[in-house]
């Protein structure tokens, strides 16, 4: 019997109140999610699996990398591009994970950034604004055969991006909002801009809660309720994510 793949989660935000009661915060998340991909991987999923938490933005408390075996960065409705210490030590930390031989990275949204900034390329507010909903992700030919899709329709909630690949990194895909939606270190690490965790209520929760306060204008947020409900591909990513991180492929 393979022993547990050892994942850690790396919390770079709070979710808001309502998702973060329903859910547990990003770690109950995303242990649920993974969960459910082993089960249709043939992965018993509570001893096929050793699932930690790790508050890097209060706590700023990391897991040792020879303790781990992947390392998941969620995302944030902080930006990824400021100075703040937290981030700063997020960056330091994931330049050593990326130096690391044996531990693979999943970065999700903001984590997606910060790969791309530990790599040393820019990142920071995007000129085209908010990507909010289900949107499409265009494939190269290479996030084809990853993923095994023509095209990717993920969730999606930024306005922040990577703005160039880091050397030697494989391109998945582009919007026209946003040129680097994914990228991919084969045997080191697989990045997304979009958020395949993401479900109808999560996204509903967090576009009605920023309308309120201002941050979306109306059209923005009707705009992006009328496409909450549209199928998405996140569990299929995340399957692919898991599969990866087994080893199944590099």
């Amino acid at each position: 019997m393979r022993p547990p793949l050892r994942i850690a989660i790396l919390e770079c935000d709070t979710p808001v109140e309502s998702v973060d009661k329903r859910y547990n915060g990003y770690y109950g998340l995303f242990s649920q999610l993974f969960r459910e991909c082993a089960k249709s991987l043939g992965v018993e999923p509570e001893t096929g699996l050793d699932i930690t938490r790790w508050d890097v933005v209060h706590a700023q408390e990391y897991p040792r990398l020879e303790d781990v075996d992947a390392i998941v960065y969620t995302g944030s409705k902080h930006d990824s591009f400021e100075s703040d210490p937290w981030i700063l030590k997020l960056v330091e930390y994931t330049k050593k994970a990326l130096e690391d031989h044996r531990v693979k990275l999943l970065g999700i949204c903001f984590g997606h950034q910060i790969i791309g900034r530990a790599l040393g390329v820019k990142v920071g507010r995007g000129d085209a604004g908010w990507e909010i909903a289900v949107c499409d992700m265009d494939l190269t030919e290479q996030g084809k055969k990853l993923f095994g899709k023509d095209k990717l329709r993920i969730h999606q909630m930024h306005r922040d991006i990577v703005f160039s690949y880091p050397t030697n990194v494989v391109p998945l895909g582009s919007s026209p909002n946003c040129a680097v939606q994914g990228m991919y270190l084969p045997g080191k690490f697989i990045t997304v801009q979009g958020h395949p965790e993401f479900n109808e209520f999560i996204v509903s929760e967090v576009v009605n809660l920023r309308a309120r306060s201002g941050v979306f204008s109306n059209e923005q947020s009707d705009d992006a309720l009328a496409r909450v409900k549209l199928a998405h591909d996140g569990f299929d990513i995340s399957v692919v994510f898991l599969r990866f991180l087994l080893g199944e492929f590099k």
